[in-house]
């Protein structure tokens, strides 16, 4: 499901339309995993801006163990793809739980996952 389709209940904003605008406001927080995988991968909070700013929810994670989530794919200004696995926009502040380049052998177009 995109993120244009999918909306919270209590809100009736589009789900992606509420995470940016928390990330733009910097209303979020990193995990642990997100911190460690932006430095091995070289992400830049700035790359991070970019990317939700022009993203769309390409999954959705309902029951996710560690709370509800999705995964956004936004590209940078210069064209670079990232994958950004972000909490529900529920919270106060966005938790960017991962984020990552997709490698294009295991997703079609970054959106969709080879199977």
């Amino acid at each position: 499901m995109t993120g244009e389709l999918r909306i919270l209940p209590k809100h009736g904003t589009p789900m992606i339309e509420q995470i940016r605008a928390k990330i733009q406001a910097g209303q979020f927080e990193f995990s642990k995993h997100a911190v460690d995988q932006s430095v091995l991968r070289q992400i830049s909070v700035q790359e991070l801006r970019e990317a939700i700013a022009n993203g769309e929810i390409i999954e959705d994670y309902p029951e996710d163990k560690y709370g509800p989530s999705c995964l956004v794919l936004g590209f940078t200004r210069t064209g670079r793809p990232l994958h950004i696995q972000s909490s529900y926009p529920s919270r106060p502040l966005v938790k960017v739980v991962t984020l990552y380049e997709p490698d294009p052998a295991e997703w079609i177009d970054f959106r969709v996952r080879r199977t």
